[in-house]
């Protein structure tokens, strides 16, 4: 490490950080573009433009051996999966569900989705309280499992491993220790259940099993490549639209804004809470090239630890109220909570399609959203978000929520 680099000794990953990790964010934001963390031997980016920049440089700063903190995690958990690749082999494992997450297809789900919201919406505010997350979470988690293909006895099991497997993306520790097996028993479930004689057709994994039978993806890639689109498409929505909810609880003028215009509102409040508190904190990327970021200079085979979490708070990007949380702030969805470049998330359109079904029929359904008790913070290596998240509402007068019949363009241009 050259002499004049940047160093700092924070323990990103205990307990009382991950509690808090802001105040750490901006020591490191202040310390340099890059940071060396001296606790993991890798180089945090905590600056918007510098994590943008190598979002957007996947020849230099390659995924393929530098997601995850762990070898383990690395070559035998993420090797050869859609997130631990580049280039062409990348884009062969993302092509195989472009179809199905394309904006002409999240028109076709538009009606069952918003008819769920309302549904459930009607179901979880009816005694006058309910919790953020459960009311995400059964909205998520239906939706997905609908799709992918797979049994709802199985809901639990599939929860637990996909949080797990975030953990497992973390430093070795008792943390990871513990995920391990729950990420394990997540996989072996899925090869249990994912088999050609039990997934409709027209299910995601269906779609996955024509391309394995086309010759464009290998059969030993199918399986990995439904578990990284469950585990992405279940947590990452379920903790941003809870804690969406629990910031228009806390803001009640936001919550006022969004229900005089929720078609004009809903998705900017989304985005907003994404970018304040993104559901993923941070991931790797391997430099595969000698680089500089910021002044510092980065050796091929080094590794940077793109810290999400930090740059949606950045006030060099973002301005002095970066730690505010206000759905008019102009292009929030700009921000990096999907990721970005070749890899930005593809599911964007499913996870705003359902944001936006949920907030208008509660916009539609409650004319006040107030907390109702402190939430549970989840402690996991990379996932930022609450466990439970009590919230109380006043019933307005009944009216219909609808989802417009073409859904809104994504503010994140979303790569399919």
């Amino acid at each position: 490490m050259p002499a004049f680099a940047p160093s700092s000794s924070l323990p990103l990953f205990t307990d009382e950080l991950l509690a808090d990790p802001y105040p750490a964010y901006g020591t490191l934001r202040s310390a340099g573009a890059a940071v060396h963390l001296e606790e993991y031997g890798v180089w945090a980016i905590p600056r918007h433009a510098d994590l943008s920049a190598i979002l957007k440089t996947p020849d230099v700063f390659g995924s393929e051996g530098g997601i995850a903190l762990t070898a383990l995690a690395n070559q035998e958990i993420l090797a050869g999966t859609v997130l631990a690749s580049d280039g062409a082999a990348h884009a062969k494992l993302r092509r195989v569900l472009s179809k199905q997450l394309a904006p002409r297809a999240m028109k076709a789900l538009a009606g069952r989705i918003t008819a769920r919201a309302e549904r459930l919406v009607d179901e979880y505010t009816e005694t006058g309280r309910f919790d953020a997350v459960a009311l995400a979470r059964h909205m998520v988690c239906d939706t997905v499992m609908e799709l992918m293909g797979l049994p709802d006895a199985d809901r639990e099991v599939l929860l637990d491993g996909a949080a797990a497997t975030f953990d497992v993306f973390g430093p070795h520790g008792d943390r990871y220790q513990q995920a391990l097996p729950l990420a394990s028993r997540m996989v072996q479930i899925l090869h249990e259940k994912l088999i050609r004689e039990s997934v409709p057709a027209e299910s995601w994994m269906g779609a996955i099993f024509e391309a394995v039978d086309a010759g464009q993806i290998e059969e030993g890639e199918a399986v990995p490549l439904a578990s990284a689109y469950t585990a992405a498409a279940i947590d990452t929505t379920v903790l941003g639209l809870a804690d969406c909810l629990v910031q228009l609880a806390r803001h009640p003028e936001q919550w006022q804004i969004l229900r005089r215009d929720p078609i004009r509102w809903a998705t900017p409040a989304f985005h907003e809470a994404l970018r304040l508190e993104a559901p993923i904190q941070g991931f790797g990327r391997m430099v595969t090239k000698a680089a500089d970021v910021g002044g510092v200079h980065l050796t091929e085979g080094e590794q940077v630890w793109l810290l999400y979490g930090s740059a949606g708070r950045d006030p060099r990007h973002w301005g002095d109220e970066a730690s505010d949380y206000d759905i008019r702030r102009p292009r929030n969805g700009l921000h990096l909570a999907f990721g970005g470049g070749p890899h930005l998330c593809a599911g964007i359109p499913l996870a705003e399609l359902q944001a936006r079904a949920v907030l208008r029929a509660l916009a539609a359904r409650c004319s006040h959203l107030t907390p109702d008790g402190e939430p549970v913070r989840v402690l996991n290596n990379l996932l930022r978000g609450f466990s439970s998240a009590p919230l109380a509402v006043e019933l307005a007068p009944r009216t219909t929520s609808s989802e417009a019949s073409t859904p809104e363009t994504s503010q994140q241009g979303a790569v399919t």
